[in-house]
């Protein structure tokens, strides 16, 4: 007998006795059961095997047997439901609940956090929405920048206590000259579907990446030797080795598919592989060959909740509450900021009265007045004076801008599945509503943002940076982010500060120009700073060693679990 057949026959004899332990025999149950007494043998076996009923059968002609519920048709019902959860079927799980939203939100917490199961160390995390794209040389959010750091490696990475450059793929490196640069590769290193890491793979990688504008002055790369890279560069730069760190530098297979938007199970170096990758589970595995030290968890099990995170599971930040679903009050800003940015070549900002009255009304007080708390749940936004926390470059006296004497449509564009941007948009249009102003919103992929998809008819865009670690220079990445500020900037500005970029990579001497960078965006009216979002992780649990980075998340691979005992 099938298992749904035989809870079925469970709940049957359950509902008829009203749950109570009573004294009947086997033709009155199979007549419950709509079955012959023997199959009421077999099912009656069955059922004790499970631990759903007790049986004691009368010994005697014209006795009663005992029949004892251990478990009620509630229990079965969420026992049932429990393990459909466990396994990721959501949607049966709600059916089984009788599409019991609450119930099944139980359900999804019992299992959250940490566990052990066949030995393996687990850390199961909620989440939002998929990841449909872990491609680095395709632009990315923030939670897949995350992940894309525990997949791939770089020729060199920041140490996150430290902020110094280190070894990853390459042990050593030298300046032969300022122009031409030379690693060191680690021997013997295995991409996940268990091929050695070849030259070719490295060289391939970089003749992508030197396509990117912040890589635009690689020259060629060559593999003199085994297990050795150098690079010839267009102009001097004594802080090449640092930039070898940077997210679209990972190395991938030399015949990957480069140009994949929508990358579900790449293949690196790192300390963990995806398993998994769908609309409800992202798993990671550790990766046993993996040249470093291996991995003190063993899979990371990460579970899209849609709707029922949308209500019980509130996200702590751009990412999602983790390791348990609460948040430590131990918080921190993030490296980062929202902000508009605002197209002053083909929108409406291109017109200095609208730009200023832009600036004058979109202040981030005016939209956080606006934000319903309940709407963003979790989410601790605070006004933003700089790109960073710490920077102060927005007056603190809004412009006072009349309305423009001719009235249009403004549109905004942002990020598609987003928690909170869809609510400042809202607010937007609320306050430009005050002046007759309409406002049209696009929501767009991550990848047709940055690559300038509409650009044309948008006004300004919405976004968000969030950088991958505390150094001034990691502010480089999202300013030469696929293009996307060149493009919506006067070619003019844009060069200005690019020069100044190039000017301090060639003097070992000069000072990082990231701050005043980050002045002048907000000095052309390129940039509007406004919220800064609170971080944090919960470090109170088992799991060991947890300590949220600079995107609000924790290096899975140096976190571990405590054995759990009782006194």
């Amino acid at each position: 007998m099938s298992g749904p057949r035989l809870k079925a026959q469970f709940q049957r004899l359950y509902t008829h006795f009203s749950g109570q332990d009573s004294e009947t025999n086997l033709q009155d149950i199979a007549e419950v059961l709509f079955c012959t007494r023997r199959n009421v043998r077999m099912v009656i076996n069955k059922m004790v095997e499970k631990g759903w009923i007790d049986w004691q059968p009368a010994v005697g002609r014209g006795k009663q047997s005992s029949l004892v519920f251990l478990s009620t048709d509630l229990e079965l019902q969420q026992n049932h439901a429990r393990k459909l959860v466990a396994e990721g079927k959501l949607e049966p799980a709600l059916e089984a609940l009788g599409n019991n939203a609450d119930k099944l939100a139980q359900l999804i917490q019992e299992q959250l956090g940490h566990t052990t199961a066949h030995g393996k160390q687990i850390v199961r995390l909620p989440y939002y929405r998929a990841f449909t794209n872990l491609n680095p040389l395709q632009p990315l959010r923030r939670s897949e920048q995350h992940l894309v750091r525990q997949i791939f490696n770089g020729l060199t990475r920041i140490n996150e206590g430290s902020e110094e450059v280190e070894g990853d793929l390459a042990h050593h490196w030298e300046a032969l000259t300022p122009r031409h640069w030379r690693f060191y590769i680690r021997p013997s290193v295995r991409f996940h579907d268990g091929r050695l890491l070849a030259s070719s793979d490295i060289i391939a990688t970089f003749n992508q990446v030197k396509t990117h504008r912040l890589f635009r002055h690689i020259e060629s790369i060559e593999a003199p030797y085994s297990n050795t890279i150098d690079f010839h560069l267009e102009y001097d730069d004594f802080r090449f080795p640092d930039l070898l760190a940077n997210l679209i530098a990972m190395v991938q297979p030399a015949d990957v598919d480069f140009a994949n938007k929508n990358e579900l199970f790449p293949v690196g170096t790192g300390p963990y592989r995806v398993i998994q990758n769908d609309s409800k589970r992202f798993k990671l595995e550790a990766f046993d060959q993996y040249f470093g030290f291996r991995a003190l968890i063993d899979v990371v099990d990460i579970w899209m909740l849609s709707e029922v995170a949308s209500c019980y599971l509130q996200p702590a930040s751009d990412i999602t509450q983790v390791a348990g679903v609460s948040v430590s009050s131990r918080l921190k800003l993030d490296e980062g900021c929202n902000y508009l940015l605002f197209n002053r070549i083909s929108g409406l900002p291109a017109q200095s009265e609208w730009l200023h009255y832009f600036q004058s009304r979109l202040n981030a007080l005016s939209i956080l007045q606006r934000l319903n708390k309940e709407q963003i749940g979790d989410f601790r936004l605070t006004n933003a004076y700089g790109i960073l926390p710490g920077w102060a470059h927005v007056p603190l006296q809004s412009l006072n801008a009349a309305i423009p004497a001719k009235l249009k449509t403004v549109t905004i564009a942002f990020a598609s599945q987003h928690p909170v941007y869809p609510h400042v948009a809202e607010a937007i249009r609320d306050i430009l509503a005050q002046d007759g102003i309409k406002l049209r919103m696009m929501e767009l992929a991550t990848t047709d943002i940055a690559q300038g998809k509409y650009a044309d008819k948008i006004d300004f865009w919405l976004g968000g940076t969030s950088l991958l670690n505390y150094r001034d220079d990691a502010l480089l990445s999202w300013f030469f982010s696929f293009d996307h500020i060149q493009r919506a900037m006067p070619e003019i500005e844009f060069a200005d500060l690019e020069a100044m970029v190039v000017s301090w990579r060639r003097d070992k001497s000069e000072l990082s120009p990231c701050q005043q960078l980050g002045a002048k965006l907000v000095e052309y009216g390129q940039v509007l700073p406004l919220f800064h979002n609170w971080l944090g992780v919960d470090d109170t649990g088992a799991v060991q060693g947890m300590q949220s980075n600079s995107m609000g998340w924790f290096d899975f691979k140096s976190v571990w679990m405590r054995p759990e005992h009782n006194d």
